[in-house]
């Protein structure tokens, strides 16, 4: 069932999303999934070991290393950064050299020219597809049926594939939250079984799975749908992170950014020390600049 290759799309920035007033929205308000698991987890709230068994630890699918300083590069690729084990990029460009690599995809939703059949998004009663607001460049992909969350996952399996062929271990599926953002075109338990769907095709091209974001289904995307690993974002602002490292001990790797934080970047590393918290913790900037071009920041924890 694998469709023509897409277009490939371009590179993201930081995403987390605003509320219709503006305000950035934490675990309460926008639930979604992130996982993680390995006997390496260090998080004294990770949980026994042996519960924590997901279809990658089967498929020996290599896991990023716990606890490990990363950097998050979808604005563009820089060179990685002194100590830095982990490095994610957009499904565009090619795996950083010498570290575990993290493929982005915007699994549910369209990515800027990219075209897809107006039959797959979720569309308006004039019948124009459904924009998101946070991204007005970009179109609910409509996930409310097992016809559509197949045929879209085929699709999507393009790029999983493509990240494989490059050389990425692991892949991570942006926007799992989209039904919140849906007009009740489609629901949670869609969202949950489209995912599954996503990390699925992602095992099969021997990549360990993340999911972004939404600290709520943190033990349910586990569980449920099989994720293996989070990379979260501004889980320091959101007092969210125990969330997460209760599900996946030292596999959550969180950005922060510096527009946007809770003190200066020396006080949020302060504070992932004294608390134990997402250890794997960066401050960069909004845009996710490369090294190279103004604004660029990254500060590791």
């Amino acid at each position: 069932m694998k469709q023509s290759p897409v277009v490939p799309p371009p590179v993201r920035s930081g995403r987390r999303r605003l509320d219709a007033r503006g305000r950035r929205i934490g675990a309460a308000v926008l639930t979604a999934t992130a996982l993680v698991l390995g006997a390496t987890a260090c998080s004294a709230g990770a949980g026994d070991a042996s519960t924590r068994a997901s279809s990658s630890e089967a498929a020996d699918i290599g896991l990023p290393p716990a606890g490990a300083r990363f950097d998050y590069q979808l604005g563009g690729a820089s060179p990685v950064p002194d100590g830095a084990a982990v490095v994610a990029r957009d499904s565009t460009e090619a795996p950083a050299a010498d570290a575990y690599g993290v493929c982005y995809v915007n699994g549910f939703q369209t990515q800027p020219g990219v075209d897809w059949p107006r039959d797959l998004l979720v569309r308006l009663p004039g019948g124009e597809p459904l924009v998101d607001p946070g991204w007005p460049d970009e179109h609910l992909l409509d996930i409310a049926t097992d016809v559509n969350r197949q045929a879209i996952a085929a699709r999507q399996a393009e790029t999983i594939t493509a990240c494989a062929d490059a050389g990425y271990q692991a892949v991570e599926f942006d926007n799992l939250d989209s039904w919140t953002r849906s007009e009740g075109a489609f629901d949670e338990e869609d969202a949950v079984a489209f995912a599954t769907l996503l990390v699925a095709e992602a095992h099969d091209a021997g990549l360990a799975a993340a999911q972004k974001n939404s600290a709520d289904l943190a033990a349910r995307g586990r569980d449920e749908i099989g994720f293996d690993f989070a990379v979260t974002e501004e889980c320091d602002l959101f007092d969210e992170c125990d969330a997460f490292t209760d599900v996946y001990g030292g596999l959550v790797f969180d950005i922060e950014y510096t527009d946007d934080l809770r003190g200066t970047a020396d006080e949020v590393c302060a504070r992932v020390d004294a608390l134990d918290t997402a250890p794997s913790t960066i401050v960069r900037d909004r845009d996710l600049v490369p090294a190279d071009e103004p604004g660029y920041s990254y500060t590791a924890c």
